[in-house]
């Protein structure tokens, strides 16, 4: 199955992210021409896994769970924009983001030590996609139009083991699918029993 590790934003996030995109993006030349990311889907990417062997996802989720155990809980909130040439556009995200890095490399030495093939590891930088495009793009005026938006911050208390289904080939508009396997809750996150049972104490992602 198709996997990623992920931080979702809680509901009030993505609200006020949706209401800025409607008020200062949406309007703008073009941008009926982009393609919006359904915000149901909204999420910061931690690691990008791929297909995953099924038999793989066991010793996955303890190492996911044992990397989220290990990370206190930080504040995050959304903030500005940005966009990856002119094919991606996306919000960005401000706070604790040596820790939002500290939890992405967790996360992908977790999926290495599994044996899941991961691409070359590269610097992290948290973008949250809300546009892409089919053909290039000027995107820059979409992102100055987020300049200054900041969101309101909110305590990044999980991590979560999302499934992507591709869209459909052929259907127009068709979006990805995301399912949230398994949240695995952050240190000091409040209290209450995870998804799942509570794995051996060990090192990150080990």
């Amino acid at each position: 199955m198709r996997l990623f590790a992920a931080v979702l934003p809680p509901a009030q996030a993505a609200d006020e992210l949706a209401v800025a995109l409607d008020e200062r993006l949406r309007g703008l030349p073009g941008a009926d021409g982009l393609r919006w990311t359904g915000q149901e889907g909204w999420h910061f990417t931690l690691a990008f896994m791929g297909e995953v062997d099924d038999g793989l996802v066991p010793e996955l989720t303890e190492r996911l769970e044992r990397a989220a155990n290990r990370t206190d809980a930080f504040s995050l909130r959304l903030h500005g924009g940005g966009h990856f040439g002119g094919r991606a556009l996306w919000a960005g995200a401000a706070g604790g983001i040596a820790e939002l890095r500290r939890l992405a490399e967790r996360a992908d030495a977790a999926a290495r030590r599994t044996g899941v093939p991961m691409e070359e590891h590269r610097a992290y930088r948290p973008h949250l996609t809300v546009a892409r495009t089919r053909t290039e793009t000027d995107l820059v005026p979409y992102a100055n139009a987020l300049d200054g938006f900041e969101g309101t911050p909110w305590e990044v208390g999980e991590l979560a083991l999302v499934r992507s289904r591709l869209p459909v080939d052929g259907v127009r508009g068709a979006q990805p699918r995301y399912e949230t396997l398994v949240r695995f809750p952050t240190a000091k996150a409040g209290v209450g029993p995870g998804t799942k049972p509570a794995a051996e104490p060990g090192t990150d992602g080990r």
